[in-house]
């Protein structure tokens, strides 16, 4: 049991180093992949304002046209006008001479509100590059961030996880996953510890509970928190075989 304790022990000890290299990352990961979906949707509303732009200024030239060609057909209709031979003919001219009027009055309510709108919309395209560009330089600063983080501590923590694999393959399948059960069910991942000055983790230990964990020859398990106790040499060791 002796054995059971230390690989328990041993176990802990990795999980907690790895722990420790993760919080070092604190939330960058978080914030690298926030920053990513909001340059995303900065992106995309600038393409769109830009996409906008480039249509109205399509739709505008496209008016003018509209507009020089309906001048030049109710020119053509009046000339018309003076040589037809009946009220009939007099009348359809006038009808058409009406209907162009008509869209050379829409094409220039239509052109007044393109240009009001690339009045505004300059401004906006202007500010949306500058809040993309200030999301863009901050993400390139997290992710540098991360990275030097990931860098440094990449190294030690694969050779964490591979010693990591080593002790959990020397360990009975029931006591695995005891340990699991109890780890993923703690905020600290603390489900061994080392029992100091009779107490676990600040909570006093029954004297009787602390003549057992220091005899080392059995699995204790803390009534309050149901932490696995074993004795601080067992981390003594652990720090002793595994420091990296």
């Amino acid at each position: 049991m002796n054995e059971v304790l230390q690989k328990l022990a041993n176990l802990q000890y990795i999980d907690s180093r790895i722990d420790e290299l993760k919080q070092l990352r604190g939330d960058l990961p978080e914030e690298v992949l926030d920053l990513e979906t909001d340059i995303a949707r900065k992106q995309a509303k600038l393409n769109n304002l830009e996409e906008e732009d480039q249509n109205l200024t399509v739709e505008y030239d496209n008016l003018k046209l509209d507009l020089q060609s309906s001048e030049e057909k109710i020119q053509k209709y009046e000339d018309q006008q003076l040589s037809v031979r009946n009220n009939r003919e007099y009348d359809a001219l006038t009808k058409e001479i009406e209907a162009q009027k008509q869209v050379i009055e829409n094409a220039e309510s239509r052109l007044k509100e393109i240009e009001k709108r690339k009045e505004e919309i300059g401004p906006e395209i202007d500010k949306a590059k500058e809040e993309l560009d200030a999301a863009q330089k901050l993400y390139d600063e997290k992710s540098e961030s991360l990275d030097d983080v990931v860098k440094s501590t990449e190294e030690e923590e694969k050779q964490l996880l591979k010693k990591r694999e080593e002790v959990e393959k020397e360990i009975d399948d029931r006591y695995m996953r005891s340990y699991n059960r109890l780890r993923d069910g703690l905020n600290n991942g603390m489900a061994v510890v080392a029992m100091d000055r009779g107490a676990a983790l600040g909570m006093a230990l029954p004297p009787q509970t602390q003549v057992e964990v220091r005899r080392k020859n059995k699995i204790i398990i803390d009534e309050n928190s149901g932490r696995i106790v074993v004795d601080q040499s067992f981390f003594d060791n652990a720090k002793e075989e595994l420091s990296i």
